[in-house]
């Protein structure tokens, strides 16, 4: 068997690293920070059954023995040993998607597009009052507050706290961070968030932070515990607005990157739905997972994964499987028949927000490309530079000469 790959957290070298994990077939074993060893998983349909298998958990407490090993100050702690519906498995996991549901739904979702519009507006009004000639980053221009200030409207997080939250967060996705930086960070995190369900527990209003605190008033045996609700704001919070970021991010640079491709948008002969799905298959905004375990003994085309050991999802690999997408899965191509993907996941944690990121993305990218028609990147694009994680999968600028009205 071939030794562990090591990966490399800065994620400077995704799609490399998957073609090494490829070569030794549809599951490998690598190396993450502080010695973890875990199973990535690179294809597709491999990738597919075993989200759909009862016999991979995402609850470490239950099903990894490791977990009582792992310092809390180790940089992924949080992805592993929070308590809600991210890291729960089975009844727990239907009792608590169920509870979220409830708060999370599709009439909420609709009711902020106006709000999605307005924001949207707004950025695009401040990029524009910039001096002609001005060199704009659009990832801290657009990219990044638009789902900021969605997210942060939808659980009404006070203004005035969200920088500090924004940094926490910002750590919380660096599994290259310190010991330090990432406890410090996760400490912060919990009193940020423990101090806003004080005040909607005191003052709630028609936000979601305050839909789920109601949840943890139901019934006993249905209710959320005290844990699972900030672990469930903290999930919320987090993916909530992340995923979105580096959709943007990684759509916009497609678009900047490919303008023969951008052409056909705006001829009409393919649509920014046809941009968001090959965005979502071409650089899944969430390129690893940490982490899955296994139940029991799983056989994966004559290797066994044991009982007990993890498996950390490659979301980037598997959406660029050549079984599926042939030898232009490297190739960005709007006009592609298969565009599918798992960058939402799949099965029973199927990403609950995907309606939320898919909506901002519409409606962000044509106003953003209308606005500006004549934006072009200020540097080359091989100088664009890779965020400090190989979990979320943008950069950490986007500098463009954003020409036009």
């Amino acid at each position: 068997m071939e030794p562990p790959l090591v990966l490399d957290p800065s994620g400077q070298h995704l799609h490399a690293e998957a073609a090494e994990l490829r070569k030794q077939g549809p599951i490998a074993r690598v190396t993450l920070p502080g010695d973890v060893v875990a199973w990535s998983v690179t294809r597709s349909d491999v990738l597919r059954r075993l989200l759909n298998d009862r016999r991979v958990s995402r609850d470490g407490w239950q099903h990894w023995p490791a977990i009582h090993d792992i310092p809390q100050d180790w940089p992924l702690y949080l992805w592993v040993a929070t308590r809600s519906m991210f890291t729960s498995y089975g009844a727990d996991h239907k009792r608590l998607r169920s509870l979220v549901t409830q708060a999370f739904t599709a009439r909420r979702i609709a009711t902020l597009r106006p709000r999605v519009e307005a924001i949207v507006a707004e950025l695009l009004d401040t990029i524009a009052a910039e001096p002609a000639g001005q060199v704009v980053d659009l990832k801290a221009a657009f990219a990044h507050p638009l789902p900021i200030a969605v997210i942060c409207h939808l659980f009404d997080v006070p203004v005035e706290v969200r920088p500090a939250l924004q940094r926490a967060y910002e750590v919380l996705w660096q599994p290259g961070a310190s010991p330090a930086v990432s406890l410090a960070a996760h400490q912060e995190l919990y009193a940020i968030l423990d101090g806003l369900l004080t005040a909607k527990r005191a003052t709630p209003g028609e936000d979601l932070t305050s839909a789920l605190i109601a949840a943890r008033a139901m019934d006993e045996g249905a209710k959320l515990s005290e844990a699972e609700l900030i672990d469930t704001l903290l999930l919320f919070i987090s993916a909530g607005h992340e995923t979105t970021v580096s959709l943007l991010d990684q759509a916009i640079t497609a678009m900047l990157t490919h303008p023969d491709q951008l052409t056909l948008v705006r001829s009409g002969e393919v649509s920014w739905a046809d941009v968001i799905e090959e965005t979502l298959r071409w650089e899944a905004p969430v390129a690893y997972v940490p982490l899955r375990y296994a139940v029991d003994d799983i056989d994966v085309d004559g290797v066994v994964i044991r009982k007990g050991e993890a498996i950390l999802v490659n979301f980037a690999a598997a959406s660029r499987d050549p079984a599926v997408h042939g030898d232009t899965a490297d190739t960005f191509d709007v006009t592609r028949a298969d565009k599918s993907h798992v960058s939402f996941g799949h099965g029973v944690h199927y990403c609950i927000g995907a309606p939320l990121a898919r909506m901002e993305a519409m409606i962000a990218l044509p106003a953003l490309f209308e606005r500006f028609p004549a934006m072009s990147f200020a540097v080359p694009p091989r100088q664009l530079t890779h965020l400090d994680t190989f979990i979320s999968n943008g950069h950490r600028e986007l500098p463009v000469l954003r020409a036009g009205r």
